[in-house]
């Protein structure tokens, strides 16, 4: 009854959802969850469309996966030579790749965009790179021209497609803070986010905004909530700060809280060898409770990790190990196990030479 009860709330919800996306001026959109991939509300999510300046979240984490980002360089010439926003580079300066990311995403410098490629191995190498980033995250509709965003004859992407990528770049802790920035100093120069999200929306923590004339307005946007963090998506979007406002607000309202243990319940129970309990049982050490979907409350799976049997003694209270509350290979949570009771060990059975010194002082007792 519960099973069907839930099925027709995410069927409801869903169909709300679909009303709502058809008002959206977004040509294509997604709201999915960063954790577990699952997708919340979606319209046109699948057609390849040109994405503008949300490129650089790909180029920022290229950069930062290739590493040594505290490097200082000196700005060339051909940086500074490129149309667009830009975080105004000037040749001859020194700067570190890390003030640079911050000029990328913050102020989407096509001239940092630049700088980033031309200081690890060229464009062509870096574009490369983004490409085979791509490929191994199994993103199969996404291709990059270059690392700013600028239109290009093979330059494209799917909302669904960005929305991964935003994902899996939200799990890096520099991407993450990067993106969250809304000012940032370096030397003399002053950077502001173009995100207004991060000033607008309750629990904004990233990512790119992005516009060519071809491409529109393009915006990724996350925002956390009650330990959950939502990815949102829009490509081609005149309304793309409120669109994603109301997609956000729809996908959080998909999730309600779940107590799935208080302190000290019983969560399962583990057998017990040469003990006078043949099993006992095990008790979370605190109280867990996380925010699910109706979807997330059918499918989720309570693992026990621990010792397959323990030997008696066991003694209350003692640790024994852990339990998780998993969403196929997403961990959502875990909590420190207890024995719940305590067991004395059974008294050894007497030997047959016990035995029999026993019959015969039995045999004595008598007379």
């Amino acid at each position: 009854m519960k099973q069907w009860l839930a099925a027709l709330a995410a069927l409801g919800l869903g169909l709300a959802l679909c009303g709502r996306a058809d008002a959206l001026s977004a040509r294509s959109a997604i709201v999915l969850d960063g954790l577990t991939g699952e997708t919340l509300l979606e319209q046109n999510a699948d057609e390849t469309l040109p994405m503008a300046s949300t490129t650089k979240i790909m180029t920022a984490l290229t950069a930062i996966e290739l590493g040594d980002i505290d490097r200082v360089y000196t700005v060339k010439p051909a940086y500074t030579a490129v149309e667009g926003s830009s975080m105004y580079l000037e040749t001859g300066e020194t700067l570190s790749i890390r003030d640079t990311l911050y000029g990328l995403m913050l102020m989407s410098g096509n001239d940092a965009a630049l700088a980033i490629a031309g200081e690890y191995g060229g464009e062509e190498a870096f574009v490369a790179a983004m490409n085979e980033k791509a490929a191994a995250l199994g993103l199969w509709h996404t291709h990059f021209d270059n690392p700013n965003g600028l239109d290009g004859p093979t330059h494209y992407t799917t909302a669904r497609e960005l929305a991964k990528l935003a994902a899996y770049a939200m799990e890096n802790e520099t991407f993450r803070e990067i993106v969250s920035t809304r000012t940032y100093t370096s030397g003399t120069r002053t950077m502001v986010n173009h995100n207004k999200l991060l000033r607008l929306y309750e629990g904004a923590v990233g990512v790119k905004t992005g516009f060519t004339k071809k491409s529109g307005r393009c915006l990724v946007s996350a925002a956390e909530r009650n330990g959950r963090r939502l990815i949102a998506v829009t490509l081609n979007a005149p309304d793309d700060w409120n669109d994603h406002m109301e997609m956000l607000d729809d996908g959080f309202a998909q999730y309600e809280e779940v107590t799935l243990h208080q302190a000290d319940d019983e969560v399962g129970e583990v057998p017990v060898e040469g003990g006078m309990l043949r099993r006992v049982g095990v008790d979370g050490d605190h109280t867990v409770r996380l925010f699910l979907t109706a979807r997330e409350q059918e499918n989720l799976e309570t693992r026990i990790l621990g010792r397959r049997f323990v030997y008696a003694p066991v003694t209350e209270g003692g640790r024994y190990g852990t339990v998780e509350y998993r969403l196929g290979s997403a961990v959502l949570a875990s909590d420190t196990l207890h024995y719940g009771v305590g067991t004395e060990q059974l008294a050894p059975a007497p030997s047959r030479l016990e035995r029999l010194l026993g019959l015969w002082r039995g045999l004595f007792d008598k007379e």
